[in-house]
């Protein structure tokens, strides 16, 4: 089924940026389904304030959270304390992340709360390889039949349903359901889905197999024509087992500076996170400042701090 909704974005316009605002009035609107239209014009208007009553700061990942708009054709579908991000697509839609498995059917219904057939999602992405994040991947593909795609090192994970033994909580994480993997990416591999660019930022420090994601979204046809640079960007929390110690494992340590490097690079008019609350969404929401409230550099810097916090103590344990 064809849901046309949004700008359609020009042939020219980058995946790293959207055209210039003198250029926006002449981007051509496609008529939405008029079904899914009244749904998400009513959704833009009322979501927002609808999460910030149903959710708290850090809240729990699988208590179930109204759906609201983030930018333009991209939607947050997840739980209070997990996110799931839908870009919703001419012909089909692409899903990030699934969260627990518990919390699929609140991922379904959130998709159909938009006037949306979950069949539609035509391809599932990841952040990074836990079971928080990816083990709903499953069941969402069960329901939905999109493709997974994956980094190299996360595919191996998802496909046999055991994190890592590389991976600095696998002492502390539980098995997950297997899922088959369709698609491996390589970092900086922009993914031309439907009427999306979609870029691939390979971000491991978290686990080794983390990913970070951006794209242009652009404003339904009853906006004001808009394109900013969304970026999902992985949690890179220097969080571990116990005894895992960051300082004794070169690879990753050199892996993860890397990734906050990158990620402090990244272009990113509106920041979103897996756990929506380690990039203050939800104060953000509040105050009004979801676009332009966090930068990708503030979000590097903060990690960054932490991360060397942690090698501190590391060194004087």
């Amino acid at each position: 089924m064809s849901v046309r909704l949004g700008a359609l974005l020009a042939l020219a316009m980058t995946v790293a940026g959207c055209m210039p605002p003198e250029e926006q009035s002449s981007v051509p609107a496609a008529e939405p389904q008029a079904s899914v239209a009244s749904s998400l014009e009513l959704g833009t208007s009322l979501s927002k304030s609808a999460f910030i009553e149903a959710c708290e700061d850090w809240d729990e990942w699988d208590k179930p959270a109204p759906p609201f708009q983030l930018l333009g054709d991209t939607w947050y579908v997840g739980t209070c304390g997990i996110s799931a991000i839908l870009i919703i697509g001419e012909d089909e839609h692409v899903l990030i992340d699934s969260g627990v498995e518990a919390a699929v059917p609140l991922v379904l219904d959130n998709i159909r709360a938009l006037g949306l057939d979950p069949r539609d999602v035509g391809y599932l992405l990841m952040s990074h390889e836990h079971f928080d994040h990816v083990g709903g991947h499953a069941a969402l593909v069960e329901a939905t039949g999109a493709k997974v795609i994956a980094s190299p090192e996360a595919a191996t994970v998802l496909e046999s349903g055991t994190v890592s033994p590389d991976d600095p909580q696998s002492a502390i994480h539980p098995a997950m359901t297997p899922v088959k993997v369709d698609r491996i990416v390589t970092d900086g591999e922009v993914l031309r889905i439907d009427d999306k660019d979609i870029t691939a930022h390979l971000t491991p420090g978290h686990t080794p197999g983390a990913m970070s994601w951006t794209w242009p979204a652009c404003s339904l046809p009853w906006e004001p024509p808009l394109c900013r640079t969304v970026a999902y960007v992985d949690s890179l929390s220097p969080v571990s087992a116990d005894e895992y110690r960051f300082s004794d494992h070169p690879a990753l340590l050199t892996a993860f500076r890397a990734s906050i490097v990158k990620v402090a690079q990244l272009r990113c008019d509106l920041l979103v996170t897996p756990h929506p609350s380690a990039s203050r969404m939800f104060p953000r929401l509040v105050s009004g400042e979801l676009l332009g409230g966090m930068s990708c550099a503030d979000y590097a810097i903060s990690i960054g701090d932490r991360f060397e916090a942690r090698l501190a103590e590391e060194a004087a344990s």
